[in-house]
Formats: C-alpha cells, sequence, structure tokens
C-alpha cells in the first residue's frame, strides 16, 4: 500500500468547469490563501486516491495560455518554471471543455512542451450528445501523447477514473506533441547549445514573459539571445499557428460534429439578453428583485443573530459576578462577535446571487453589456457587479472585484466602492431624513422623504463613477488594458458549486475582517466605559444628588447616569476635544461621539445616539426621534438636529468612510495598508468639505 503525497496541479481555460472538477476532488476538504506578495488567490484543496495515497490538489487560476497577459497567469507559468517550489506538480491535469477543444487545448500543449506528465481532462461529456459531438479517445491519446479523463463534473462521471491516472501518474509520457524549436530553428539551437542544462521551451519562455526560474536570470539569458519586441511577437505568432495546425489536423482524426443534431437556444438568449435596449432593461429588472430578496430574506436570520447576541449578552451580564471581566465579556467581546456575524446572511445571500447569476452563465452577458458604459469612467464592465453589490455591503462587493484582471481597473474599483449606498448606511439615513425632511408629496405621487433617500443612493453611485474617473487621470499605473471575455454556455447551476462557492466566501470574510471588527469593538468599548478624574468615577453620586428633586423613576435615573458617564469618559473627552473641529459642520460633542463610534460599522450612529440621548429603548426608534427632534442646542437655542445639520450630516455619510470593516479588507486586497490610508483620507477629508459646504450654505 502508497502513502505518497502527490501534487496536482488543476489548470484551464477560464469556463471549463475547472472549479467543478476541483470540487468533486476535494469538497469542503479546501483551503484558501493569497500566493506571497501579491493578491491573486490560491486554492488548495486534499484528496484521498485509490491504493493509500493522497493529492494535494492546487487549483491554479484559469489562463488561455502561457503567453502571459495578466498576474493570475504569470502565477500558472512561474510555478510550472520552477521545480524548486513546494507546490511544483507531480502531474498536471490539464481541464477542457468538450465544446471548446480546439481552444482549449492549445495550453496543454504548451504545458506538454515543459516535459511535465500530464492529463488531459475533457470535461461536460454530457453535452456531447446535444451538441452531436463524438471523440475517438484512442485516437487522441495517441496524437496528443497523453492519457484523457472524458469526465461530467455535473454528473459525477469519470471521477474515479480521473483519480486512477493521478495514482498512476509516473507511466504517462512527457514527450511534447511537437517540436517549438520548428519556429526559428537557428535562434533554438543557439539558445540550446548556450544552456543544454534546461529545457528549450523553458528558456524561451523566460525570454518572452516576465518571469524567473532556477538560478537565470531573464537579463542574462536575454543579454545573449535579445530580440526586438516586434519579433518576438511574431515567432510567437508563428508558434501559436504551428500549435493550432497540429490542433485541427488531430481534431480532424478524433473529433467529429454533427451539426443537424445540435441546437441553438443560447444564441437565440443572447440576441435578447444582450440587447443594446432589452438587455438593460432585463439586467435592472433582475437586480431589482436580487436587492429586494435580499433586503427581506436577510432581515429575518440578521434579527434572529442581532437578538441572539442581545439576550446572550444579558444572560450573561445577569449571571456572571459583577465585574470589568463580565462587562467586558457582555459589553464588549459578545456585541463585538454579533457585529460580525451579523453580516453573513447579507454575505450569504448576495454571494448565492452572484454564483447562481455566474454559474448559470448571465453574468458574462452583464459584463459584456456594461464594458461600453464603464469604459468612460476608467473602469471595465467587470466593475459592475463590485458596484452593484455594494448596495448591500461593500466588504463582499470588494472581495468580488477579484475577478478583475487588470490590475489598475481592480485598484480603482476597489477604492470608489465604499462610495455605493451599503445597508449600514440605511439606518442613518432614516432616522435624519425623518427628521430634518418633511413628509410631505412632490407631484402629487412622490414622497419628498423617499425621494431623498433615492437622491442619495444615486448620489453614491455617481460620486463612484467620478471618483474613479478622476483616479484613471491620476493613477499612473502601467497596466495592459484590454477586454476579451467568453460567453459561457447557459446551463443550470450546481448545487455544489454554489454552495462551496457561499460558504467560501463567507468564511474568508469571518476570518478576514472578523477579527479587526472584534478588536475595534473591544476598544471601542472600552473608551466609552471608562474615563480619568473623580467626575467619572462619582458619577453615580453626582447625578443622584442633582437629580434628587425631580424624582425620576429608577429606570429614568440609570439612563442619566450612562449618559453623564459617557459624557465624561475616554471617547466622551475625545468628543468634546473634537468638538472645535466639527462644530463648522453643525454638530456638537455628542453628535462627534456618535460619529467617531460609527466608524466600526455605521449603524452605531443611531445606538449611541440613543445613549447618549438617554434613552431606555434604543430598539425605539420613534422615542429616538423625538428626543433627538427635541434636542436644543444650549449656546444657539435652535434645534440641533435642523435642515442645515441633517443635510450635512446625510452628505458626511454619503461619502465618509465610516467602516473599518472596509479598510480591513481594502488592506487584505491589495496587500498594503498604503490604499486603505488613502482611502480613509481622501474620502474623509472629501465628506467633510462637502458637508461643511452644506451646513454653511443651508443655515
Amino acid at each position: 500500500m502508497s502513502n505518497e503525497n502527490i501534487n496536482v496541479a488543476l489548470i484551464g481555460n477560464p469556463n471549463t468547469g475547472k472549479t467543478s472538477v476541483f470540487n468533486q476532488l476535494t469538497g469542503l476538504n479546501q483551503q484558501v490563501g493569497n500566493y506571497p506578495g501579491i493578491t491573486v488567490e490560491k486554492k488548495i484543496g486534499f484528496c484521498k486516491l485509490p491504493n493509500n495515497a493522497r493529492a494535494n490538489i492546487l487549483d491554479l487560476p484559469g489562463t488561455y495560455s502561457l503567453n502571459a497577459s495578466s498576474i493570475d497567469e504569470n502565477v500558472v507559468i512561474e510555478l510550472l518554471l520552477n521545480k524548486n517550489d513546494k507546490l511544483y506538480p507531480d502531474v498536471a491535469v490539464v481541464v477542457t471543455d468538450v465544446e471548446n477543444l480546439k481552444r482549449n487545448l492549445l495550453l496543454f500543449t504548451q504545458i506538454k512542451d515543459l516535459e511535465i506528465p500530464t492529463i488531459l481532462v475533457i470535461n461536460m461529456a454530457d453535452r456531447m450528445k446535444y451538441k452531436g459531438i463524438s471523440l475517438d479517445i484512442p485516437i487522441l491519446e495517441e496524437r496528443l501523447k497523453t492519457r484523457i479523463a472524458l469526465i461530467s463534473s455535473r454528473k459525477s462521471l469519470g471521477i474515479d477514473q480521473l483519480k486512477d491516472l493521478i495514482v498512476n501518474y509516473k507511466s504517462l509520457s512527457t514527450e511534447p506533441c511537437l517540436n517549438a524549436s520548428q519556429i526559428d530553428p537557428e535562434y533554438f539551437n543557439k539558445l540550446r547549445h548556450a544552456f543544454p542544462q534546461q529545457l528549450l521551451y523553458k528558456l524561451w519562455l523566460v525570454i518572452t514573459q516576465d518571469v524567473n526560474f532556477l538560478n537565470l536570470e531573464r537579463n542574462e539569458i536575454r543579454s545573449n539571445f535579445t530580440k526586438s519586441h516586434s519579433d518576438l511577437k511574431r515567432l510567437q505568432q508563428k508558434e501559436t499557428i504551428k500549435r493550432y495546425q497540429f490542433i485541427n489536423d488531430t481534431l480532424k482524426l478524433g473529433q467529429t460534429i454533427d451539426a443537424s443534431t445540435a441546437q441553438s437556444l443560447g444564441s437565440r438568449l443572447d440576441r435578447i439578453l444582450t440587447h443594446k435596449v432589452w438587455g438593460y432593461a432585463i439586467f435592472f429588472a433582475i437586480l431589482f428583485i436580487i436587492f429586494q430578496a435580499i433586503f427581506d430574506w436577510s432581515s429575518y436570520p440578521m434579527d434572529f443573530i442581532d437578538g441572539t447576541f442581545a439576550s446572550l449578552s444579558s444572560v450573561v451580564s445577569e449571571n456572571l459576578p459583577p465585574g470589568t471581566l463580565t462587562d467586558l465579556i457582555s459589553q464588549g467581546i459578545i456585541p463585538g462577535i454579533g457585529g460580525i456575524l451579523i453580516f453573513i446572511p447579507q454575505i450569504a445571500f448576495l454571494f448565492l446571487f452572484i454564483s447562481l447569476l455566474e454559474e448559470s452563465g448571465y453574468m458574462s452577458r452583464v459584463v459584456f453589456l456594461m464594458d461600453k458604459v464603464m469604459r468612460r469612467f476608467g473602469l471595465s464592465g467587470k466593475s459592475v457587479v463590485p458596484l452593484i453589490s455594494g448596495t448591500a455591503c461593500a466588504i463582499p462587493a470588494i472581495m468580488a472585484t477579484r475577478n478583475i484582471e487588470n490590475w489598475k481597473e481592480r485598484l480603482i474599483t476597489i477604492l470608489v466602492t465604499p462610495f455605493t449606498t451599503c445597508s449600514a448606511r440605511l439606518p442613518v439615513y432614516a432616522i435624519i431624513i425623518a427628521l430634518v425632511i418633511p413628509d410631505t408629496r412632490v407631484f402629487g405621487f412622490l414622497n419628498l422623504q423617499g425621494l431623498t433617500l433615492m437622491l442619495l443612493y444615486m448620489l453614491g453611485f455617481g460620486m463612484a463613477l467620478f471618483s474613479a474617473y478622476l483616479l484613471n487621470k491620476i493613477l499612473k499605473i502601467t497596466s495592459k488594458s484590454f477586454f476579451v471575455i467568453e460567453m459561457p454556455n447557459y446551463k443550470v447551476p450546481m448545487v455544489k458549486n454554489v454552495a462551496l462557492n457561499v460558504i467560501e466566501k463567507t468564511k474568508a470574510f469571518i476570518y478576514g475582517a472578523g477579527k479587526i471588527i472584534l478588536a475595534i469593538s473591544i476598544v471601542l468599548w472600552f473608551l466609552a466605559s471608562y474615563g480619568p478624574g473623580e467626575k467619572f468615577s462619582n458619577a453615580t453620586a453626582v447625578v443622584t444628588e442633582a437629580s434628587a428633586a425631580e424624582n425620576l423613576t429608577e429606570n429614568q435615573l440609570d439612563n442619566r447616569i450612562a449618559s453623564y458617564k459617557l459624557e465624561n469618559s475616554y471617547i466622551g473627552i475625545v468628543g468634546k476635544t473634537i468638538e472645535p473641529v466639527i462644530r463648522p459642520l453643525g454638530y456638537d460633542w455628542k453628535i462627534g461621539i456618535a460619529v467617531l463610534t460609527s466608524f466600526a460599522a455605521r449603524e452605531v450612529f443611531v445606538g449611541t445616539l440613543a445613549t447618549i440621548y438617554s434613552v431606555g429603548d434604543t430598539e425605539n426608534d420613534d422615542t429616538i426621534k423625538n428626543k433627538m427632534g427635541s434636542e436644543i442646542n444650549p449656546q444657539t437655542g435652535e434645534k440641533v438636529f435642523n435642515l442645515a445639520t441633517g443635510i450635512s450630516l446625510l452628505l458626511f455619510y454619503a461619502f465618509a468612510m465610516q467602516c473599518g470593516a472596509t479598510l480591513a479588507i481594502t488592506k487584505k486586497e491589495t496587500n498594503s495598508w498604503k490604499w486603505p490610508l488613502i482611502q480613509l483620507v481622501l474620502m474623509s477629508t472629501f465628506a467633510y468639505v462637502v458637508a461643511f459646504a452644506a451646513f454653511q450654505f443651508l443655515r
């Protein structure tokens, strides 16, 4: 019995079902991380094989060839060139789509030239009859000098055969399919004689690509074998032509297509879904349905999570001995964990719908449809998904930028996505609009408060596009800018793939941003629960004595004491300290504290003000509104929440980066604190300037 541990690299073009094969082999036995120093995602799974063998399966980013045009493709090339890499594959499994064999086999022939034991997987075999395709596997195996697994990842067919081939990888031929040196025999013969110990095709990749391997530096090779950029491109084109000639000759012998039995439902759907008018109408109708469902469906589990953690906090507070540790657990740690987990329903539902759209093949149509519009702002069609996702939560939206190959476009999308109005802004918008915008109708049918809310959404999305336009002009990042989108076949989404994708993205949020959210929550609890000097420590005696003549109830007295302690806590002192800075915006120190505490999560704004204003039931919006609405500025004698202050607050929250979790995700996705700090400073500065201008103009 063998105890061998086999390194397997899963390689293939996008939309060949490579991830489905990965999921079939590994199930939930997966780990997700980033390659060192870059933001490209690395997925490793573990699989039990026959004869007691075990496989470490690396799902490499999708690539069309070894002529790299993105960071993702560079990852594939550098791994296949470096035998010293601990993930270097013992066997490469190239996944192809039975309907696109001609295009997919280009990558296969290149990998064969690297003399790595290679298995060819032909996926989606269940569609062969539907498309009128038949294959002669023995002839294909002979021509391609490999073993072939004909599988259907959708129906779990052929997976056992693939596992058997992986176990027996040592019997696979490493002979190349064709001699690549034929493209320029004289040049390649010189190259072979200069580096006799190295594979010729590896040397060619080092010359033409921005990669290194072993101890050979690119400059060392290029100094003696330099060619102009145009000459290299000409040779690459010649190489591609020779490979396709070989592939065409092979498929003439090994593949038969009977067009009379094929059906073209997909082309009829494309005429509707990518139509210049109906395409947009259908897309926005789908969006409307999706986000209605997200808000409706997620409210129930979110309320349950919120209620559960509130009850848990109460139980801990009542049953554990009074003291600092109990307060930390009940007021800091439990609410902090609840603040992490309450996002899960929205994230899960959002990625559920995104996965369904991607698996069905529709998302590629959306990207194609929106590309022309987004190009005007320095983005591409692929930026549409994150920007729209941001209306639910910026965290999964920024995570969704991983499918944007162009680094400049991806970075700009990450930086501007927080401008889109997320659900965390809604509690702030709702209470401020209710306080300062009259509940009247415009034109007899438009509610002015509802119209204000819609305008805030439009303002956020418009600002995201405007910022993208400016960043595209300002950022001097050299990055290849081209748009290639493949229209995959329409298909029924696989439940397993959708479920694994939702679980994976949800886990990434919990383990990534969750740690920072929890830390911020604990820090805020400490700052709000402790204060220096006698004013804080003697708060109970001071407030009790001052309120003795007012006949307050016990609950009212407790609320007043809590408000007094908060005012004299560390966070209260900070609020008083920053009051001169925020007074030009129309805010007093109490609003300043709410702005500070809401950095952990924007919706904290309402709860903080409820505590400050000594409202007993912080869930009672009417009571909060009445208390906030009647609050008087002792210096001016005017209401604190007037039209000028209200509009200032709405604009501040529309533009400010008031979300520590979003900064954490930005740091994770860019692998640097530089960009989240730039994001924080620029957005907050802009929000301050706009809020200042609005207050000064309206007061």
